[in-house]
């Protein structure tokens, strides 16, 4: 199998209301050489929530969605949805820890002609193009054509791409540094700020809306305060919390907490010479393409 191919797990939200992020993933990973091959049948991970309901279809479905991709003779599967990832990794290091639980997930997968063995490891576009061992920095670096030094970005990691720690494991959940490494090599400034490693509240927004989006107001606050034209995050769900709901946590604050927010492959690809139009920036809710277009040209 070639180095850098990966069967792809684009996630509900690429398929809806994140559709410029699977624009901006292909393209950058087409630009890049990484070969991203979908998953024929995918079905939803279960967003975190579908365990509460019923914690052992939970871990068939995503079983079933690694089934798919071992039967396609992949040996990785690439995500860009931190919820997504932990979804797979958890059931992946349930199925390989626990042989009962994962006989009686085959016995269901069975009806369908697919066996989960265990074969395919899940990453995430962030851990690729940072690990050494599988894409780098280095050979990254090497396709920046337009550097971003006049933008000064603010990390924003998002829960699931950290915690826990046992399941995730790239790197130390209380200090992670692959955002800020990407962003150097991307040519951009990074500003440190207090939210860097806050919830966006995605999960919580029915149960405590209030607190979700006064934290988001606080995130796009902060972000501003220590001088960034904007928030990078690696997660839609994430995206979605801070860009889209921003207009209803302006109102609990009467500081203007306007911050664009662009997704992580966006971010990439304008460092790869892609226009904001080409990476459908502007498709956001809080306009991006201004700030970028003064950024970028000056």
């Amino acid at each position: 199998m070639a180095k850098h191919r990966y069967a792809f797990f684009p996630g509900c939200t690429l398929e809806s209301a994140a559709g410029e992020l699977k624009i901006a993933t292909l393209k950058t990973c087409e630009r890049l050489g990484i070969e991203l091959e979908e998953i024929e049948g995918w079905t939803c991970c279960g967003a975190a929530q579908i365990q509460d309901i019923d914690d052992f279809l939970g871990v068939a479905v995503n079983a079933r969605n690694i089934a798919l991709a071992e039967a396609a003779g992949f040996d990785r599967i690439l995500t860009v949805c931190n919820t997504c990832t932990l979804m797979l990794r958890t059931a992946k290091k349930r199925l390989d820890e626990d042989a009962e639980l994962r006989a009686k997930v085959n016995e269901a997968l069975a009806e369908s002609g697919l066996e989960y063995k265990g074969t395919c490891e899940i990453t995430h576009y962030l851990w690729v193009l940072v690990d050494e061992r599988e894409y780098g920095l280095k050979e990254l670096a090497r396709h920046v054509v337009n550097p971003l030094e006049n933008l000064s970005v603010a990390n924003f990691y998002g829960c699931h791409i950290l915690m826990p720690p046992d399941v995730m494991g790239f790197e130390n959940p209380r200090n992670p540094r692959s955002m800020e490494m990407l962003a150097e090599a991307l040519g951009a400034n990074n500003v440190d700020f207090e939210q860097r490693l806050a919830c966006c509240g995605f999960h919580s927004i029915y149960p405590a809306e209030r607190e979700a989006l006064l934290s988001n107001g606080v995130s796009c606050l902060t972000a501003k305060d220590a001088g960034a034209d904007c928030l990078v995050t690696p997660c839609p769900l994430c995206h979605m919390a801070i860009d889209m709901w921003q207009a209803d946590a302006q109102k609990g604050y009467e500081a203007d907490i306007t911050m664009p927010t662009l997704h992580l492959p966006q971010l990439v690809g304008l460092a790869l010479g892609f226009t904001a139009k080409e990476m459908a920036v502007n498709r956001h809710m809080v306009n991006a393409t201004k700030m970028l277009s003064r950024k970028l040209a000056s």
